[in-house]
């Protein structure tokens, strides 16, 4: 077998994935499928958890980390994409991936190319694979990137699939209609093995999905619920009679979290006989589960706040604003916005339109994200006036300008606008 590249750097490597194949996004199996069995992989026999769907996976993926963790269990997480370092995208047992391990699979999964040639991300979801196989964890947690039946996380068969809500998002690749995308997202699923909706009201093509491969299909509000005693604490049941009461409010913000968490728990209920859990345990880990970019408050010295929400679509978006709502601040709401090109714009402008005094647009990072000037162009045909300001940097410098104590600045509309954020605010991860 032909050897392939070698770079000692992960940088090299990562800016050679980059030009490896000729199209960003190519969903399907086949070439992965392939790549992927010349390594030689084999699967750990340890359970295996895929979350998908439209919004909440972050947040889902961060809570059955940190419930499994707590519970004494050593766990491997796949997420994408990456604020400032791609080696937060895999981590074990909470900790980024070695530069070593990552190159390591790298070398292996280019040796095993043989004419095939890998997105980023696909290659980004071998090489978590194979990390995985050499770490040994006790469970192993993927998140899907993009729909799921033709996802490159879809070329592993999860013991449990999660689905925690379906929206539009992604339309070019997954249908226009929610019907469409349902059945996308419902390609997760697999023959006997539990399938979790984390939203009421699936889908018909999800459900009949689930119905026509013989995935048993548990959704929330008919199978399992989160249901609040008050503002501090709530009460997860399900229909096999398991019960958690008194649970504490998930430390991630807002109050869409205990649907998340409540799913989460699903997922973990229907893997009870490998993987036991007490509920201590899970209390601590709802305290403790933090998740970054998602509402992520960090207060400044000049008395204003920062609020960082990668909400880039009218879902998520509207998930803000209620968020926004639940927190109200003492002064005026700032926004500081930039967004992906093959993005809703209008949409998520119409679920924010009420939220902000005053809108600055800022030119989001990366191939597929649109300037500043576009932005604004975008959001004038919605109705919405933004100020033109350059980078990300260059528009939080100047909302910061504006504010005054007591004011908050959201920065939001991509994980492409978020990570710049952090990285002008010094935040680490």
């Amino acid at each position: 077998m032909p050897a392939g590249p070698r770079f000692e750097q992960l940088q090299d490597w990562l800016d050679w994935q980059l030009r490896l194949h000729p199209a960003t996004i190519e969903l399907g199996l086949e070439r992965v499928s392939r790549v992927l069995a010349r390594t030689g992989w084999r699967r750990p026999p340890v359970p295996v958890i895929t979350v998908g769907g439209t919004n909440g996976k972050g947040s889902c993926v961060a809570l059955l980390d940190a419930v499994l963790r707590a519970s004494g269990y050593r766990v491997g997480t796949f997420t994408s994409p990456h604020f400032l370092d791609y080696r937060e995208r895999i981590r074990i047992d909470g900790e980024r991936v070695s530069a070593a391990s990552l190159v390591a699979a790298f070398e292996r999964i280019a040796d095993a190319l043989q004419g095939d040639s890998l997105t980023f991300f696909e290659f980004n979801t071998l090489a978590a694979l194979l990390v995985f196989e050499t770490a040994g964890p006790d469970a192993m947690v993927l998140e899907v990137g993009l729909g799921g039946r033709l996802d490159a996380v879809n070329v592993v068969d999860p013991d449990v699939a999660v689905v925690v809500s379906v929206g539009l998002d992604h339309v070019e690749w997954l249908g226009a209609d929610v019907e469409s995308i349902g059945f996308e997202k419902a390609g997760i699923f697999r023959a006997g093995r539990p399938a979790i909706f984390g939203s009421p009201n699936p889908p018909q093509s999800l459900q009949a999905r689930a119905r026509q491969i013989g995935a048993p299909l548990e959704v929330r509000g008919v199978d399992f619920d989160g249901r609040a005693q008050d503002r501090h604490r709530w009460d997860f049941v399900d229909r096999r009679g398991v019960r958690w009461a008194g649970l504490p409010t998930p430390a991630l913000p807002g109050s869409i979290q205990v649907a998340n968490a409540a799913t989460a728990l699903a997922a973990l209920a229907a893997l009870s006989d490998r993987l036991p859990l007490s509920q201590a345990a899970i209390s601590s880990a709802l305290l403790a589960v933090h998740l970054p970019g998602r509402f992520q408050r960090v207060d400044d010295p000049r008395g204003f706040e920062w609020i960082l929400d990668v909400a880039h679509n009218p879902a998520a978006a509207a998930t803000l604003a209620q968020n926004l709502v639940e927190t109200p601040a003492a002064g005026r709401t700032l926004a500081v916005c930039g967004m992906l090109g093959d993005k809703d714009v209008a949409g998520v402008i119409a679920e924010l339109r009420g939220s902000f005094d005053h809108w600055y647009a800022a030119n989001a990072e990366g191939p597929r994200a649109i300037d500043a000037a576009e932005l604004a162009q975008r959001a004038a045909a919605a109705g919405i006036a933004m100020e033109r300001c350059g980078t990300v940097p260059d528009a939080m410098s100047r909302a910061a300008r504006d504010a005054r104590a007591g004011d908050r600045i959201v920065v939001f509309g991509s994980f492409h606008t978020v990570g710049p954020a952090l990285a002008a605010l010094g935040v680490t991860l």
